[in-house]
């Protein structure tokens, strides 16, 4: 089966709202206390998991249209996506090593990406 482009597409969609998923969740995890009545309040944290949610149902929808030995190492962008906007949102920043990580996952995916169209 060739992995079609609308698949690959919705798998990238996928990781990035996974990326802003995992945003709202260390927002809600920075006000999480043990206390049930409060758990339920925490919005921060209920939307992360609901777009943890919708990115899991993007991706299922995602595989259908291609070979899983292309699509899953797009997963791994999901570490491009949550450094970029750690550094834009929760003004974490980021040194060298950590640029070269992100430079590397970029070009292993690409190289898996191309390996696939060969």
């Amino acid at each position: 089966m060739k992995t079609q482009f609308w698949a690959v597409a919705l798998i990238l969609f996928a990781t990035v709202i996974g990326a802003f998923g995992s945003i709202y969740l260390k927002r809600g995890a920075e006000e999480l206390e043990f206390n049930l009545k409060k758990l339920f309040k925490n919005m921060k944290l209920f939307y992360g998991l609901l777009l943890y949610g919708l990115s899991s149902v993007f991706f299922i929808v995602g595989l259908k249209g291609g070979e899983l030995s292309i699509l899953y190492p797009l997963v791994a962008l999901s570490y491009v996506w949550i450094s970029l906007l750690s550094v834009k949102i929760l003004k974490e920043k980021m040194g060298f090593w950590k640029w070269l990580g992100v430079v590397l996952i970029v070009l292993g995916v690409g190289f898996i990406g191309i390996g696939g169209t060969l």
